[in-house]
């Protein structure tokens, strides 16, 4: 039996004995014992077997035969949960991953960044801002599962029983994305009736254009002749599948919805299927690592440009010591300007000590830009300058790039500059709603899975 497996080392709270567990803290004990007490008591929110599907297809995903697609919002808000937010979110990426079928000719295993990314590492545990000419300083925002956006002490103050709302608006949000599942997306089979405006953009070459539409109709051509082979949807053909994620911040959230179950061995997560690790809170003799380690749960890590080859390797080996496949996702997050210097020795390391990995490009999170006016954004062509020499530098090394995580939503938002409907800095006031940071809308997502599509198809 494994150390990762060992009781006598390891329980769902043995994080609390490593340092820099969290950037916030509970001022007031007994509110936090309550709420842990009260999750523990409540059903779990995923299953094990949900789990172990998941697992097997990672594992499939790591000998390049899936694709995998990750995304959502940088923090859902606990008002988000709506019908028409859950099925926007679903929508975009249901529409990416049959682009994405469609330019790799694999399977996508589709994985959400919600039911539970509530929680948002910051740069500083404070912020100031200046109030009627005083400076005031408070908690920074850390996302609707600790504390509340408005800039006031009490909405700041980081309140254990946010984590008891948050569990049942993440079940509210699993029922429903489970039951429109189940329902399947009639309106998705036609890729002709999606919004596509922006290939009438001016600032589209005619070659870009023909391409998309190109692509556009064989998806839906290829579509159609499956539904007509089957006379059922594509749905029933392939039956749509979404797994749930988030980044496994707030410890005793994870650890009170950690537990054993029948005829199964060792601790499973059932907050989520694939909780990952930050790039802030990743180090090997953290807290965060000491809980991931013991879970049964695959485990995906957040990796940027300073990572250490070999910390990486000791990382992978206190994450996974058996080289189980399916175990262990890095989600690299290099930016534009870093990418080509940093990620080939971390891959051809990886790949040298023959550990069994699923690597990810996230492009978003390392290509943030503040404009003169002090509004966050992100370049459209950073974030695909980024993906593009990520899957150049998988190539090089002789397997492909196994998938993407990208910061995205549904709604037409102005938020990240560029792509062709050509958003620029002065229009990111006219619907900018992210409290956290930028994620691409539904167009340039959309535009972002035909460039994808078209280079992978290469």
């Amino acid at each position: 039996m494994t150390a990762r497996r060992d009781p006598a080392s390891w329980t769902p709270e043995s994080w609390q004995s490593r340092p820099r567990a969290h950037q916030f803290t509970y001022d007031d004990d007994d509110a936090l014992t309550r709420a842990i007490e009260t999750l523990r008591r409540l059903p779990p929110l995923v299953t094990s077997w949900e789990i172990e599907s998941l697992k097997g297809m990672l594992a499939e995903a790591q000998e390049g035969k899936r694709f995998v697609l990750q995304g959502g919002d940088c923090a859902e808000s606990l008002d988000a949960c709506t019908p028409d937010d859950i099925t926007a979110r679903l929508k975009i990426l249901l529409q990416m991953s049959l682009i994405l079928v469609q330019g790799t000719k694999r399977p996508v295993v589709r994985i959400g960044r919600f039911a539970g990314q509530y929680a948002k590492p910051r740069s500083s545990p404070t912020e100031t801002r200046t109030i009627d000419g005083r400076k005031v300083e408070l908690p920074s925002y850390f996302g609707d599962l600790v504390n509340a956006p408005e800039f006031d002490a009490r909405a700041r103050t980081p309140d254990p029983a946010r984590m008891v709302r948050a569990y049942h608006h993440a079940g509210l949000t699993l029922n429903f994305v489970r039951s429109l599942c189940d329902a399947g997306f009639a309106d998705l089979h036609h890729p002709e009736y999606w919004d596509l405006k922006f290939l009438r953009s001016a600032s589209l070459s005619e070659e870009m254009r023909a391409r998309y539409e190109s692509m556009s109709a064989e998806l839906a051509s290829a579509l159609r002749f499956m539904e007509a082979l089957g006379e059922k949807s594509v749905d029933d053909l392939s039956r749509v599948r979404f797994f749930a994620s988030h980044e496994g911040l707030n410890l005793y959230y994870e650890s009170a919805l950690t537990r054993r179950v029948p005829r199964r061995t060792g601790w499973y997560n059932l907050s989520t299927h694939l909780p990952w690790i930050g790039e802030r809170t990743r180090a090997l003799d953290g807290a965060h690592v000491e809980y991931f380690r013991g879970i049964e749960n695959p485990v995906a890590i957040k990796i940027g440009p300073a990572a250490d080859p070999v910390e990486l390797l000791d990382l992978i080996d206190a994450l996974n010591p058996d080289d189980e496949p399916g175990k262990i996702v890095l989600i690299t997050r290099m930016g534009a300007d870093q990418v080509a210097s940093v990620l080939p020795r971390l891959v051809h390391m990886v790949q040298r000590a023959g550990r069994r990995v699923l690597w990810l490009c996230d492009p978003m999170h390392a290509n943030g830009i503040v404009t003169p006016a002090g509004v966050k954004t992100r370049r459209f062509d950073d974030i695909l300058s980024e993906l593009e020499q990520t899957c150049d530098i998988h190539a090089d090394e002789g397997r492909p790039l196994g998938g993407v995580h990208f910061e995205l939503t549904g709604q037409d938002v102005t938020e990240c500059v560029g792509g062709a409907t050509g958003l620029c800095d002065e229009d990111l006031h006219i619907n900018y709603q992210s409290t956290c940071d930028p994620r691409l809308n539904y167009e340039q997502s959309i535009e972002m899975a035909f460039l994808l599509a078209n280079k992978l198809g290469r």
